[in-house]
């Protein structure tokens, strides 16, 4: 398997695992967006963030995750909010674990401090995840999205992943980051698949 950052060409794979879960209360989108919207959305988050892909040997995406911002205020800029999605064939194989992994080491050199999560219930599998990752729960959203005939509720957990220091640097772009430190970074999270 190989982890890399995801490009906006990638939108079409992307949208094949992400439309296995279209309709379900695991996204509270309504429809599958276009190709282009995807890519767009790729492109954005790529901008500040790292957008993670993971391929089988085949070259075939079985699933992506990444950060983007909670909220806009100044304030927040030390937060992040993660998002995963894997090929259903592809879950229960420590991937999920992988990959939120190596997000918390690329944020860290962002300066991210705290990541969080959020998770429609019941979802046993990602609320597992979570927890193992050492998530903590921070509340829960009752009856906040409406979607397939009922009301769901959504829980969210936060992480802390850095000290809390007095003067915290502003938040730095994934892409201030030096590309030789990513690469070292993917490498040993392939490595470790």
């Amino acid at each position: 398997m190989q982890i890399r950052l995801a490009v906006p060409a990638d939108s079409t794979a992307l949208l094949r695992v992400y439309g296995q879960y279209i309709d379900t209360p695991i996204t509270f989108e309504y429809a599958l967006p276009s190709e282009a919207e995807f890519a767009a959305r790729i492109a954005e988050i790529s901008r500040d963030y790292p957008h993670l892909v993971c391929t089988e040997d085949s070259g075939q995406i079985i699933g992506f995750a990444y950060a983007h911002r909670p909220a806009e205020r100044a304030a927040y800029q030390w937060d992040a909010e993660l998002s995963i999605y894997l090929d259903r064939n592809s879950t229960s194989r420590g991937l999920g674990r992988r990959l939120y992994g190596l997000l918390f080491q690329l944020l860290r050199l962002q300066g991210i401090r705290t990541v969080y999560g959020s998770i429609t219930l019941p979802n046993a599998k990602s609320e597992g995840l979570h927890r193992k990752l050492g998530f903590q729960p921070v509340g829960v959203f009752h009856n906040t999205g409406w979607k397939n005939g009922q009301w769901w509720d959504v829980i969210w957990l936060e992480k802390p992943i850095a000290p809390y220091d007095a003067k915290p640097e502003p938040l730095r772009s994934i892409r201030d980051i030096p590309p030789e430190q990513i690469a070292a970074l993917l490498r040993a999270a392939e490595a470790a698949l």
